[in-house]
């Protein structure tokens, strides 16, 4: 299974205090958990050429991670598109923190996918509503953050087709931080937590949550489905 983890890094170039937290990035980090027997995990960022992400890599890649903030616009439609593409024809999407205003997860959304948000050291626990679900399988009642950026309601995205986690925050907010989607072939998990400045991802729990995904958005065998005009699998009557 091909893993592909991608990041901005930028912020970690530019300010002290994430550098302190993710020195190989926020990337690097995240794939330092990912690797098994089982999987192959490599990276990619905003500046390469074609950000990491040329034709042959997508084609090859199950797995999509995506980790976007500052930069959101400098990402190429031609990449999103195609992006966007591997998707729909079976590639697994898991989107995380701020990648919700990304311009692919929007596309896939259909939406503006915006929302409330406040950086002042909050605590942020997230709560597991579906017990049952791969996901969250390993993960107690909740998981609590000692540190986190809040996001709060309304979050416009469309209905999750199932919602996994819901955050409160110590200043009163909630906000909907597990959500699974389908589109096409390919399956998206949203996953809210992973704020830079904080050491979110090196939390065993968020690390687990981000393993049981990869496991739950990787594709199937199945072709995606042939549109169009159709011919008729048994004999019309009545046709002339």
């Amino acid at each position: 299974m091909k893993v592909v983890v991608w990041n901005e890094y930028r912020h970690e170039k530019t300010n002290p205090n994430v550098a302190d937290v993710y020195p190989d990035g926020i990337h690097q980090a995240i794939a330092s958990f990912l690797e098994s027997e089982t999987r192959h995990v490599t990276t990619a960022t905003l500046d390469e050429e074609e950000h990491g992400l040329p034709e042959h890599v997508l084609q090859e890649t199950d797995i999509l991670i995506w980790w976007g903030h500052i930069a959101h616009d400098e990402v190429s439609d031609d990449i999103v598109e195609k992006v966007y593409e591997r998707v729909l024809n079976g590639m697994g999407l898991i989107v995380l923190h701020s990648g919700h205003f990304s311009k692919v997860f929007k596309k896939l959304m259909g939406t503006s996918c915006d929302l409330k948000w406040r950086v002042a050291d909050e605590k942020e626990r997230l709560w597991v509503l579906d017990p049952s679900h791969p996901i969250t399988q390993g993960i107690g009642e909740y998981i609590e953050l000692e540190k986190e950026e809040m996001y709060g309601e309304h979050f416009d995205i469309p209905a999750p087709d199932e919602l996994l986690f819901m955050s409160w925050f110590e200043g009163g907010e909630v906000f909907r931080s597990g959500c699974t989607y389908r589109r096409g072939n390919g399956k998206i998990f949203y996953f809210r937590p992973g704020h830079e400045t904080y050491p979110t991802y090196h939390h065993p729990d968020i690390q687990r949550v981000i393993s049981n995904a990869v496991e739950w958005v990787k594709p199937v065998e199945n072709a995606r489905p042939v549109y169009g005009n159709a011919q008729a699998l048994e004999a019309i009557s009545g046709k002339k």
